[in-house]
């Protein structure tokens, strides 16, 4: 494993690659967002983009995919600003949080949207789950098939003219470059890196018993039927600086609540605070790529200039793995399986390409700490 000199992600999280100076592509990104790209230019072409919309529009003008969370509070904020009716769309985790569900009717409520919460049946997503950690060790493969279908599907059938989506993930967290500067987030976008570990629902037919029928959910339109309507889908976050901290700030101003009793893994007490089964995902980012969900806010916080490189490793001495205990007693009753079948599964997708033995216990050979306590 090797680590940017300038944040503080390795090499083996996937996007990341290290240029000659060793420099990673997130922290690369950052520089274009402060350095290539034009962002007066792009926020005349959203603006474009909405009165396009809006021309085409017969009732709302755009689809918000919505969580509750700081960042969909902070899309459906600047969507109004630029006077788009907006209709807040959603994918409803089986393990929403409390906090998740007052801010999202907050959201509503304060914002005054219309919205359509979408529950899955909860059978299908149970037995969905349950393959797609077995198979892959990525319980969070159901939430990102559904999350991207759901709006744009419901954008072609009821001829929505746009989807505002958040942040671009390569220029925010690392890709190649013409992925950075990209706007568009399309089909072609959503197979490429709609984070389903290379997989469409057809791949699952069968799994745990589920047949074609139970897929509805998430299923993408097909080619022909996107192409008919096409409804624009882009990344917010490529015509307007996104900053996350500035995010959770413009949020808290209108009534989103989050705090320190909500953290669920990393550092930041106003993301990742709507799912109890969330903190899972990034959690088995350690057994696969030596990393967690604290490397990814603090790297982000060394680009926002809020903390310094060796801050951010002080910070992961101190507060160590994180182990989302919680979070996996409340997944393992969901699905029906003792806490021991979790941890089975997670050691057969330990990377054996970074992992070594060391007598006892696993290591991880010129890990960012010396002295971690394995």
């Amino acid at each position: 494993m090797k680590y940017c000199r300038r944040c503080i992600l390795p090499d083996t999280r996937p996007g990341i690659v290290l240029d000659g100076d060793g420099i990673c592509s997130g922290c690369r990104g950052h520089d274009d967002k402060n350095t290539r790209i034009d962002w007066a230019s792009r926020a005349r072409d959203f603006a474009r983009i909405v009165a396009d919309a809006r021309g085409r529009s017969t009732g709302y003008d755009c689809i918000v995919p919505v969580s509750g969370g700081k960042d969909s509070w902070y899309q459906v904020i600047r969507c109004q600003e630029h006077g788009l009716k907006v209709l807040g769309v959603t994918w409803r985790t089986p393990g929403r949080t409390e906090i998740g569900q007052r801010n999202l009717e907050t959201m509503v409520r304060r914002l005054g949207i219309d919205h359509v919460d979408t529950t899955i049946d909860p059978e299908t997503e149970r037995r969905f789950m349950i393959a797609a950690y077995e198979r892959k060790g990525a319980t969070a493969i159901p939430m990102h098939m559904a999350l991207f279908a759901i709006p744009i599907r419901m954008a072609v059938d009821f001829a929505i003219p746009l989807v505002v989506w958040g942040e671009n993930p390569q220029l925010e967290f690392g890709g190649p470059e013409a992925d950075r500067l990209a706007t568009d987030l399309d089909l072609a976008w959503i197979k490429k890196h709609g984070v389903t570990n290379q997989t469409e629902w057809p791949d699952w037919v069968g799994a745990e018993g589920l047949a074609e029928r139970d897929f509805a959910a998430y299923r993408l339109p097909d080619e022909a039927a996107f192409r008919r309507f096409q409804p624009k889908s882009i990344f917010l976050g490529s015509f307007f600086k996104w900053n996350s901290e500035d995010n959770a700030r413009a949020a808290a101003s209108r009534g989103f609540e989050s705090g320190e009793e909500h953290l669920k893994t990393g550092v930041w007490s106003f993301a990742d605070i709507d799912c109890h089964f969330i903190a899972l995902h990034h959690f088995l980012k350690w057994y696969k790529f030596g990393m967690l969900r604290s490397f990814d806010n603090l790297s982000q916080q060394i680009r926002y200039g809020t903390v310094t490189r060796a801050q951010a490793i002080d910070t992961i001495r101190r507060i160590g793995l994180q182990t989302p205990e919680d979070g996996i007693r409340r997944f393992c009753v969901f699905a029906g399986k003792p806490e021991t079948w979790f941890w089975e599964a997670a050691e057969r997708f330990r990377n054996l390409d970074i992992w070594k033995r060391r007598g006892d216990r696993w290591t991880l050979p010129g890990f960012l700490i010396e002295d971690w306590s394995w």
